[in-house]
């Protein structure tokens, strides 16, 4: 009668816990420090939000103009009013915008930016008065 074991070797089990060491010093510094690409996207994000508000305002100012609406909308004049357009009517803690006068009707680049990391990023904003 033949007695068969079954298992992994000694030299098996080394080279499975070698390579995985192998694959964690490649993969692990992809995860460690997200912080920076989260800080970027958290900026970019909120520049968006700016400009896409700056959109919908300026629609809101058109149509009232044209008098079909009696909505009301935010006056930009600056680039740092973006903040007003807002849901929270004002820039989250920490994220300035760089002064620049704003036209009514024209769009001006604006610059966002965390005052924490100095991250940047830029907003187009339409001018309503």
């Amino acid at each position: 009668m033949s007695n068969k074991q079954r298992g992994f070797t000694l030299i098996e089990l080394v080279l499975v816990v070698v390579i995985l060491g192998i694959l964690s010093v490649v993969a692990l510094p992809k995860f460690i420090d997200l912080s920076e690409e989260a800080q970027v996207s958290a900026i970019k994000g909120l520049a968006g939000s700016i400009e896409s508000s700056s959109g919908i305002n300026h629609a809101v100012d058109i149509a009232v103009e044209a008098g079909i609406s009696s909505d009301t909308f935010q006056t930009i004049d600056n680039c740092s009013d973006a903040g007003t357009l807002l849901a929270s009517n004002a820039l989250p803690d920490g994220y300035t915008v760089a002064a620049a006068a704003v036209a009514d009707k024209a769009t001006v680049t604006c610059t966002l930016t965390h005052t924490t990391s100095s991250e940047t990023a830029t907003f187009i904003i339409i001018g309503a008065t």
